[in-house]
Order: C-alpha cells, then structure tokens, then sequence
C-alpha cells in the first residue's frame, strides 16, 4: 500500500540524487558554468574559416581578444562574450561574421511540439538554442514543460511556480479581465454591462504587478535567456481551466503571444518554446505564439503513429479556437492561425538501422519536403551529454575521441543548419514592426 507519505519520501531520495549530479555537472558554487571554446572551433566550427586566415588577423591587431592559454598547451581558448567581440569587428573577404537579422523585424519565434514523450523536444530546443548562441545570436527559451528538462539543462533549479508561464498566464488573465471590464464601462449605448470578477487568490498574488522582464532568467550562456518552469507548473493545466471558467472570453492562447509583444522588438533574435508531451493550454500558447512549428519524432513506427495524431488533434484544437476570432484586440494576432514554415524532425536516427532508414522514406512519402533532410543521429557522444544536463555544443572535445565528438556536433550543427534557413526564409515574409 502506497500513500502521498511514500511518494514524497520517494522524491525526497531522488532529489539527493539530483543534487549529488549537480555537484559533479556544475561548479563548486553549484552553478552551471560555460566552458570556453578553442581556438580550432572558434575558427573552423563557428566562424567557417581557415586557423591560419584567423591567425593572422589576431597577431595583426592586438586590440583583438587573444583568449587565454592553458598550461599545458599552445592552443588559445575564448570565452562566449570574446568570439562575439571578434564577431563584430572581424570581416573576412570583406563579409561581416555578425548572422543575418533583417532590418525591422522582432525575433522569430519558433515551437518544439509532439505528444511523444521521449521525442527529443528539449534537446533539440537545448541544442538549438546553443547553436544559435554561438551563431552570435541572441536567443530567449520558453520552458512549458513541467518537467522542466530545458531549464534544469540551462542551469536553472530553484524556480518559483509564479515564475513560470503559468505566472504568465494568470497575470494575463488579471490585466485581460481588466481591460475587458473597462471597455463594457466605455459600451457606446452608455450602459455598463456586467463585470468580471476574479477571486482574492488571483488578483492579491502579486502578478499584475511584474513587469514582463522579471520572468525572464539568465543562464549560464550569456546570450541566452529563459522563461523557466518547474515541476510545482504541472498544475497550471487544473488552475488554466478555472481561469476559463472565471472569465470565459478570455483568449487563453493568446496570453504567451501578448507577453512577448510587451518585449522590445531587438531584445532576442530568436524565441525558441520547449513544449510539454500533449496538447492542453500551455502547448496551445506555444503554437499560437510561434511563427514556425518543428515537430520531432523518433525513427520507430509508434512515434509516426504518435505524431500523425498529434497534428491532427492539433487542427482540430486550432479549428476550435478560431471562435474567438474578432474577440482579440486588433493586433494581437491574427485568427485562424497561421506557421510560416512547419517542419518534421527525426530524431535518434541511426542511418545504419534499416528499420529507421524504412521509416524515414515512409515520412518522407507522407509528408514529402516537410520532413527536415538532416535527422539527428543518435551517438555515444549524444547519450554523453543528456546524463551530464548538457549539449554537444557544452561538452570539451577532449573528455572524449576528438572523432567521437565530431560527428555528434556535426549531425547537430547540420540539423540547426537547415533549421536556420528555413528561419531567415520565414524571417523575411514576417511583418515589419510599426
């Protein structure tokens, strides 16, 4: 027999497990803390160009960072915030190394969704985010997930509930049912329709009076940001219905969409959304608020049974929602919704497994050029990184074969590749900010 007291004394041991990786994961002060990169990566791996090519504006102009050199080598080694400096001012063939940004838009917003547990969501949003990062962009991540995988990957593991998109939502709620009850007291008949209530437990949290900043929490990159969750979110799907019941027009699923509207329009390059495994409010929020959606799925049957269901129940959610249709404020988006690209991504893809290689051919028969040409495979290297909470991209060349390392960064660095062209395609039919 097995009672609440058991399953608590069980989380109990397993976050003295937690902690005991954490303090082999992080630094001694139990911070997550960014390795610095060499000067062979930085030339070859994020700049694309030749060492000696690099090499050579370095010893030209010594303003430049020459990173630091470890002891037991000649190699010089650059934090983040260095090779972003070196971004800026160097030009190779007289071409900027600074990444494509067109002029006049607010940052792309991409989502991470499926049903499947075990799909690959947070790492591809991990590995993403990173890629980005060190493609000198300036990257927000948004953590539905209660599991909260993504944020305790970025760092991040004493986050209060209220702190979270569900923090988000409620103060949505609150400011929405004001600005709801204002404008029935402004009706144009001169008559005041009824107001909204909201009970003490919502309107005396706090909420209404965070500024949209203070849910955002630095990690351990220094150009990515995070909208955090934790598992004490998990309720948020209970607490979205009673909301719905309080006020029945709110528009719910736009809530994530008009938060990002309250940041400046230059303060992220991209917003990246780690979906929780099913469709309820929080997943709904993530898809409305993106522009682009990427559905990754594992190689096996099962998953492509999962993941044709998820579309599917998918549309019929976003068919539902397009009732609200001329209750949202002008300008706070457009209904039915509309992805400016959607893509489907294989995941733990072994290419010398026939059953994946069969099941890659079956999605692309399905759903043709939207399958993503390049899976990510699955490798030692990879397996590596998920028991440490960290990417490829985080992981020292030399705690491993140099070789091992390689084609694990080079099958993500293939898969964000593409993913990144499709980004600056979608980027460009995106309105301009007025």
């Amino acid at each position: 027999m097995f009672t609440h007291t058991d399953l608590a004394r069980l989380q109990a041991q397993s976050l003295k497990m937690q902690g005991f990786i954490r303090q082999q994961t992080y630094s001694p002060q139990n911070e997550k803390t960014l390795r610095r990169f060499s000067s062979w990566e930085v030339a070859e791996l994020i700049f694309k160009v030749n060492q000696s090519t690099m090499r050579g504006r370095l010893a030209a102009d010594p303003t430049l960072p020459q990173g630091t050199v470890e002891a037991d080598g000649r190699q010089h080694w650059y934090s983040l915030e260095e090779i972003n400096e070196l971004r800026r001012r160097l030009k190779v063939n007289r071409k900027s190394l600074m990444p494509y940004r067109p002029v006049g838009k607010r940052a792309m917003r991409a989502a991470i969704a499926n049903f499947k547990g075990g799909a690959g969501k947070s790492t591809v949003a991990l590995h993403f985010a990173h890629a980005a990062a060190l493609d000198g962009y300036r990257v927000l991540c948004v953590d539905f997930d209660p599991q909260a995988t993504l944020s305790h990957s970025m760092g991040l593991s004493d986050v209060a509930e209220e702190y979270t998109v569900w923090g988000i939502m409620a103060r949505d709620l609150a400011s929405e049912t004001e600005r709801m009850n204002r404008a029935s007291q402004g009706a144009e008949s001169g008559t005041a329709l009824p107001q909204r209530r909201l009970p003490a437990s919502i309107t005396d949290m706090g909420l209404a009076d965070l500024r949209a900043a203070d849910f955002i929490k630095p990690t351990n990159w220094p150009t990515i940001d995070i909208v955090p969750s934790c598992a004490n979110a998990a309720f948020v799907e209970f607490a979205s219905a009673q909301y719905r019941h309080l006020n029945p027009e709110w528009s719910f699923f736009a809530a994530v969409s008009r938060f990002l509207d309250q940041l400046p329009a230059d303060a992220y390059d991209l917003v990246l959304f780690d979906c929780p495994p099913a469709i309820g409010y929080q997943s709904m929020n993530a898809v409305f608020a993106a522009d682009m959606l990427y559905i990754p799925s594992g190689p096996g049957y099962w998953e492509y049974d999962s993941t044709t269901s998820f579309i599917g129940q998918l549309s019929e959610a976003l068919e539902d929602l397009s009732r609200f249709n001329g209750l949202v404020p002008a300008g706070t988006m457009n209904l039915p919704k509309v992805f400016l690209d959607l893509r489907f991504l294989l995941t733990r893809f072994e290419p010398n497994n026939d059953l994946h290689r069969a099941m890659q051919q079956a999605f692309i028969k399905v759903w043709g050029d939207r399958v993503a040409e390049h899976p990510i495979e699955m490798t030692r290297a990879v397996e590596q990184s998920g028991r440490f909470l960290s990417s490829i991209y985080e992981i020292d060349y030399r705690d491993m074969t140099r070789e091992t390392w390689r084609r694990a960064r080079a099958s993500f660095d293939q898969a964000y590749g593409e993913f990144h062209r499709h980004l600056c395609a979608a980027w460009d039919q995106l309105e301009d900010e007025a």
